[in-house]
């Protein structure tokens, strides 16, 4: 068993397991905690300020694609170890200053995004409920690429669904996945990495090469959290009176019909789950995607359909507290 009286002493070191739950916990009370956030930079935005320096001082149209590959490799590069090296110290930190585990813990809080999703997700629920189309277009504009005008009801509805078990993976199962295996600096490379793809890894003139490395690097660190998200979704969906065992069919049969390589994943198990048709032909801005089915219900979702998958999110999230736990007396026996 666990050494409980080492794992709870507030002068001394927590145990890393511990501290990880407890950060789930705070961040589903606190959420963003956009007061503070106001005062001092949230890591990831300032991670992605120095991204954006990189890419408006690196990333210039004259420069040739090979040029700009290289410079996007650098970038990579330099970003990770940086993070690997940062994360470290605050880990070093927290283990050697007494109650320096609250320093740790904060990261951890910063980093981990259910609540945040949760709220963004329920509020598209909420403007297609009070707001009609324009409400729900209004929400969904804040957590999806694609162009919101061109969406009816069940497209901003199916959008939201989508947003919410793709970043289900990456803003959730994957950071804890790389806590649990490199610790802090994992945790942190990871998101630095995720941050770099959602920046500078898209597939359009200015960013194919640059954001090469960025975008092939987030592919690799998602390979495992992906499909780990995605099963405990198809669990998940238990309580959204839904259906884990097609889940689970639907995302081996339709996981790779999604141009991501892992965000197919958790998307077939949602869609699966609760008899929904996801993803599909859909147009971002300057782009249409004609993009298969994923999933064999019905396209028609509404705003009771983000509903079920709010639902599904949060058993989700209490079933990843869980494994962690689990990891925890697992390891302290």
């Amino acid at each position: 068993m666990p050494t409980l009286p080492l794992a709870f002493d507030p002068g001394g070191a927590f145990d890393p397991f511990l501290l990880l739950v407890t950060a789930l916990v705070l961040d589903a009370y606190l959420g963003e905690m956009r007061l503070l956030f106001k005062v001092i930079p949230h890591p990831v935005v300032a991670i992605g300020n120095v991204i954006g320096w990189f890419d408006r001082r690196l990333n210039r149209a004259e420069r040739g694609d090979t040029n700009r590959r290289v410079r996007g490799i650098l970038v990579v590069v330099f970003m990770t170890g940086a993070a690997l090296g940062i994360g470290a110290m605050i880990q070093a930190a927290a283990a050697w200053m007494p109650y320096g585990w609250a320093l740790e813990l904060f990261v951890l809080v910063t980093l981990v995004a259910q609540r945040s999703l949760y709220d963004h997700v329920a509020a598209v629920a909420k403007g297609l409920e009070q707001g009609g189309l324009a409400g729900g277009r209004k929400a969904v504009a804040m957590i999806v690429g694609r162009d919101p005008k061109t969406l009816d009801e069940h497209g901003v509805a199916r959008a939201a669904i989508e947003s919410c078990a793709e970043n289900f993976s990456d803003g959730i199962v994957a950071p804890v996945f790389w806590y649990v295996l490199l610790g802090l600096p994992g945790m942190l490379a990871y998101k630095t990495i995720n941050t770099m793809d959602s920046m500078i890894g898209h597939k359009t003139d200015r960013y194919r090469a640059f954001g090469w490395a960025a975008a092939r690097l987030d592919d690799v660190l998602n390979l495992i959290p992906a499909r780990l998200a995605g099963l405990i979704l198809a669990a998940g969906t238990v309580a959204a009176a839904g259906k884990p065992g097609k889940a689970v069919r639907t995302m081996l049969r339709d996981a790779r019909k999604h141009r991501s390589p892992n965000a197919g994943w958790p998307e077939a198990a949602m869609a699966g789950g609760l008899d929904l048709a996801l993803a599909g032909p859909r147009r971002y801005p300057g782009e249409v995607v004609d993009a298969p089915w994923i999933g064999s219900g019905r396209a028609r979702a509404d705003a009771t359909d983000i509903r079920r998958a709010l639902r599904t999110l949060v058993a989700g999230c209490v079933l990843q507290a869980g494994i962690v736990l689990l990891l925890w007396f697992g390891m302290g026996q």
